[in-house]
């Protein structure tokens, strides 16, 4: 059942210092956190059917996605008071990645048009697909109605569909599709397509199945825009390529910032061009031969395939270095989470059997940007991502033409949670954090968890220090 009543969170958080901050100390298990100035926590709401997106809505109201739970939903981010708007009673949801995914409300809403777009997947035939979908919203009824597909068909799967969901300053469309987490797991076998590129042919027949690992941009209606990029003398839907799994997009005027899941290490904060090649599968993060070989397990043997191992490569399995890829639109990271020297250990027993909660992967899974303005002086012009595997928020300033990283990044807020979505209020003061119901995760003693500690939440951060953002 839903905790409809905000609660003071706790156990909460372990933050190191920086200039003009109070230290937070680690919390005792009660009623109340024990925090310094110059913030608090209160958990909104809990109990969401694992909450993918959350926006705020012109009406004041915090508008959510529960992928589990197939629905839209509004939460009231005084009260937590929760409504569920719609169910999609065609959608599949399913771990880690299947159910009703990104969110975007018309930039005229409630002011010239009441139009609401996501996404979600589904299946025919044993097939996973996913489509876009816009619905109309009735504020007397606090209802949503007469689904119609924008874009469907396209490519989905059990793991890697990213499904991010963003207007631009532009009026169009942006959607994350991932690589489908093929080349690993149980789809060893299928070879990851994210350099694979569309022909005219399949944008004709409105195929999409190249799709995977792409930014897409489209039209309010599905349509293709006629500004997109030509790519290999084909314009389609494809805005950029050559990536993993975006979890995050945020824009920050007329630039679209990206996050995206490494492999083992590696995960990026992209600033995104028209038409770039973000190098994945052959590079993940730089170009620098470090802890990190494309191996080609879809081109090896089923014996090989079965010993899959992504950081103890079997001999036989097709490999290229990282740098034996070259491509004259390839862009870099603009911060790679993290880079280690070849040797590391990624099967470090101190976190036995889930030792991947120990690889220096922050599984990185939305970004917001903090405004120049805002209300907290320090991280003013900031991006703020995001963690799984580590419970936390990354702040990564940026200079002062939103184009770079700038300085240190600080990992704030660590919880025994998974961090799914990060809002940063209207006024500046506040940040909504959606936690994952379920999952594995680096605790606060360093030791893998299973268990999270507020289960499909909404968490309320709140600064209580000075507020004149000077």
């Amino acid at each position: 059942m839903k905790k409809l009543a905000a609660k003071v969170l706790c156990g909460l958080f372990a933050i190191t210092a920086t200039a003009g901050f109070s230290m937070v100390v680690e919390a005792a298990h009660g009623d109340k956190v024990n925090i310094a100035a110059p913030f608090k926590a209160t958990v909104l709401v809990d109990g969401l059917g694992s909450p993918w997106e959350v926006l705020w809505g012109p009406d004041n109201s915090l508008w959510v996605t529960e992928r589990q739970a197939k629905s839209i939903s509004k939460v009231d981010p005084k009260k937590g008071k929760h409504k569920v708007l719609y169910t999609f009673n065609n959608a599949v949801a399913a771990p880690p990645h299947q159910g009703v995914l990104g969110l975007a409300l018309d930039p005229q809403f409630l002011k010239g048009n009441n139009y609401v777009y996501t996404a979600y997947t589904y299946e025919v035939n044993g097939e996973k697909h996913a489509r876009i979908v816009r619905m109309t919203y009735d504020p007397k009824t606090e209802t949503l109605r007469d689904e119609t597909a924008i874009l469907d068909n396209l490519p989905a799967s059990v793991d890697h569909n990213s499904g991010r969901l963003r207007f631009g300053p532009d009026g169009k469309l942006y959607y994350t599709i991932g690589d489908q987490g093929n080349n690993q797991g149980t789809r060893v076998a299928k070879e990851i397509q994210a350099q694979m590129l569309p022909t005219a042919e399949q944008v004709a027949a409105n195929d999409y199945s190249l799709y995977p690992g792409k930014i897409l941009r489209l039209n309010a209606d599905g349509s293709i825009p006629s500004d997109n990029p030509v790519l290999n003398g084909v314009q389609s839907h494809v805005y950029a390529y050559g990536f993993r799994n975006t979890q995050g997009l945020a824009f920050v005027g007329d630039k679209l910032f990206a996050t995206e899941h490494g492999p083992s290490t590696d995960d990026e904060l992209n600033l995104i061009e028209k038409g770039g090649n973000y190098g994945w599968p052959y590079v993940a993060g730089y170009r620098d031969n470090e802890s990190y070989v494309y191996a080609n397990y879809s081109q090896a043997s089923k014996e090989l395939q079965a010993k899959f191992d992504s950081n103890n490569i079997p001999a036989g399995v097709p490999t290229q270095l990282e740098t034996d890829f070259n491509a004259p639109n390839l862009k870099d990271p603009l911060k790679s989470f993290n880079v280690v020297r070849n040797g590391y250990d990624f099967a470090d027993e101190t976190y036995a059997p889930l030792y991947y909660v120990g690889w220096p992967t922050i599984a990185p899974s939305s970004v917001a940007y903090y405004p120049a303005d805002g209300k907290i002086t320090e991280w003013q012009n900031s991006l703020l991502i995001t963690t799984l595997k580590n419970g936390a928020i990354y702040r990564v300033k940026l200079d002062g033409k939103s184009e770079q990283v700038q300085g240190d990044v600080e990992k704030l807020f660590k919880t025994n949670n998974r961090y799914r979505n990060v809002l940063v209020s209207p006024d500046t003061t506040k940040i909504y954090v959606a936690t994952d119901n379920g999952g594995n995760a680096l605790g606060k003693d360093g030791k893998p968890i299973t268990e999270m500690e507020n289960k499909g939440a909404i968490i309320v951060i709140e600064y209580t220090g000075d507020k004149t953002g000077k």
